[in-house]
């Protein structure tokens, strides 16, 4: 697996489709394995009502469809820009491995795209709460699922 322009081509051609459609953002992608296109999709924020569907969880979405699978091992992505926090999360729980990327997270804070106070709250280690108030109360409550889980033989990971 190597990188090949015409998929970057692809994501960037999706991209350019917002600019007509005005889903969302600027932002698109390609799910490539064993050289063919199992997924492509664009920012649909907007037309979704839906702040989760950024260009690469819809392209996600769509190539764990076409392959009927939650596991994209072996698959490579392409993207117009750097993925937020969120898309790199949902990229590694897919255990997507390689990642092209055009426009660098300072290209979409040139155009107002805010992702930079997620990364600085990440670096922080998660404690400005003018960002996010995150509080543990009451694992009590909550470990006996994962006690169960845990003694399940049947139980699976994703």
């Amino acid at each position: 697996m190597a990188y090949e322009q015409r998929f970057m081509k692809i994501a960037a051609a999706q991209a350019e489709l917002n600019n007509e459609l005005h889903e969302g953002g600027p932002f698109g992608c390609v799910i490539v394995k064993d050289g063919k296109i199992v997924g492509k999709g664009h920012n649909q924020v907007l037309f979704q009502h839906d702040p989760t569907a950024h260009g690469e969880i819809v392209t996600i979405r769509q190539a764990c469809e076409t392959l009927d699978t939650y596991d994209l091992t072996g698959c490579e992505l392409y993207t117009s820009a750097y993925p937020c926090p969120m898309c790199l999360g949902a990229i590694m729980w897919a255990n997507i491995k390689t990642v092209y990327y055009g426009n660098a997270p300072a290209d979409a804070t040139k155009i107002g795209f805010r992702d930079d106070f997620m990364y600085d709250f990440i670096k922080g280690g998660q404690r400005d709460s003018a960002v996010l108030n995150l509080e543990q109360h009451d694992r009590d409550i909550t470990q006996p699922s994962f006690v169960r889980f845990a003694q399940d033989a049947n139980a699976q990971l994703y």
